[in-house]
């Protein structure tokens, strides 16, 4: 078995998992603004297409094509690291669904202090590996730009929520804490 398809396994039975496991119950959810719907019609359409287009020889790297597709394993465990770090540090406040959960607050230290959003930081980076790992410049892209557009979408919903719910506390957060790359976005 190749360390892609592993890699790609345990990447896919986590995030099955999450979806089973971690998610707010129906009243609580309402927030979501099926976000987490547009999100996995995303992601399955922008890989789904990224491996097709793969099949062409147009946009095939061919130069380092090994270190390019090694590179793109790395990037997805870093991602899933990132990711797993991100949710580990929320414990019960994390949910799939945008959602306030019981005795809520704002997470911002540990990772928390470099990004508002970490686990979509970690996810970025997986889908980015994702694209290297099938050595084409075009599933890089076919990949990465829906799923940051669908991505910024989810985020602006999720912090219109923790506007809401935290006010001037959350102003704070965002003045002192990047959206999704420390120090830069």
């Amino acid at each position: 078995m190749s360390l892609f398809l592993v890699i790609s396994t345990i990447w896919i039975a986590f995030e099955i998992y999450l979806s089973r496991k971690k998610r707010a119950d129906g009243t609580s959810a309402k927030d979501d603004k099926s976000s987490l719907r547009v999100l996995w019609i995303t992601l399955i359409l922008a890989i789904s297409a990224g491996i097709y287009i793969r099949r062409f020889d147009f946009g095939t790297i061919e130069t380092y094509s090994l270190v390019i597709h090694y590179f793109g394993l790395f990037l997805i465990v870093l991602g899933l690291i990132i990711r797993w770090i991100a949710i580990l540090k929320l414990k019960e406040l994390f949910s799939v669904t945008v959602s306030i959960q019981k005795d809520h607050h704002i997470v911002d230290t540990g990772i928390y202090k470099l990004s508002r959003h970490p686990a979509y930081l970690g996810s970025l980076i997986s889908f980015l590996g994702l694209g290297f790992a099938l050595q084409n410049w075009l599933s890089v892209f076919i990949i990465c730009i829906p799923i940051f557009v669908a991505l910024s979408y989810r985020i602006h919903v999720e912090e219109k929520v923790l506007f809401r719910e935290f006010g001037d506390e959350y102003s704070r957060y965002i003045s002192q804490t990047k959206k999704l790359l420390p120090w830069i976005y």
